[in-house]
């Protein structure tokens, strides 16, 4: 599963602070700390302000790419934005975070999304507002696959993501989300699929218990990828036994090789 390491976010108080006060330590220790506990992906969300966000964008992706090669993935909804973060992205393929069905963000972003040729992480909604059924999903899913190809946006760097909510709002949610990634997986390959696990637990005690056991059940209904806390204990290695026991890491090599660096703990 590629892991879409999420700490580097303005929503969080610290890293928005770090970010007004150009405190370059805090953020580059957070790229760092994410990249060597085994994020794949660095998302760097600079939703500081309509006014401030590009600039903040930009200085963001700076001190990332002062600790790490890893790819980034540029979080926002602000379109200049986004093509400032793109545009200094460096090494690997960029990740595109994220489009929706609305037909207003998709015109925005998916022509950024074939200009760059980025990933893209696209929430399954639309128009019609937040989808209350998989089948709404669904629908959201095909309005988005429509919009790529007309832009020349490759179905595999599509990654779907079927909109996690919290288990203590409604308790179908989580299962309505494994059965939209066995969906998709099974009706619109080649998308991939996505989430960010951690907000199943939002609201409730005890979160990191909820977290590791629903990452364990989406990586059994196929999920690609997830945006998640790489420093968050046990989900690391909750990801790397799933998926040595779902035959998803040839002979439990990178089971293997955490255990040897210490990333099983």
């Amino acid at each position: 599963m590629l892991v879409v390491a999420e700490r580097l976010n303005c929503t969080r108080k610290r890293i928005r602070a770090a970010v007004t006060e150009r405190d370059a330590a805090v953020i580059q220790n957070e790229a760092r700390s994410q990249a060597e506990a085994g994020g794949d992906v660095i998302d760097v969300n600079s939703a500081t302000g309509v006014d401030t966000e590009v600039d903040d964008m930009k200085w963001m992706i700076e001190q990332v790419r002062a600790m790490t090669d890893k790819p980034i993935s540029v979080d926002t909804t602000h379109a200049e934005a986004m093509r400032a973060g793109l545009e200094l992205h460096g090494p690997g393929q960029a990740m595109l975070n994220s489009v929706t069905g609305e037909r207003d963000r998709l015109a925005a972003m998916m022509p950024l999304a074939a200009e760059f040729q980025t990933r893209v992480v696209a929430l399954a909604m639309d128009d019609s507002g937040m989808p209350e059924t998989i089948d709404a999903r669904l629908a959201a899913v095909e309005t988005i696959v429509a919009e790529a190809d007309k832009r020349g946006v490759k179905r595999e760097n599509l990654y779907i993501d079927p909109l996690i909510r919290p288990v203590s709002t409604n308790p179908t949610h989580p299962s309505d989300c494994l059965e939209t990634v066995r969906r998709i997986k099974a009706e619109f390959a080649p998308l991939k699929t996505i989430g960010g696990l951690s907000n199943v637990s939002f609201g409730l005690p005890r979160r990191n218990l909820l977290n590791r056991v629903f990452v364990a059940f989406m990586v059994e209904a196929g999920i690609d990828a997830g945006i998640i806390d790489p420093l968050e204990p046990g989900v690391m290695a909750t990801i790397c036994a799933a998926e040595a026991l779902l035959n998803r890491d040839e002979f439990c090599m990178r089971y293997i090789t955490a255990e040897r660096d210490g990333r099983l703990e």
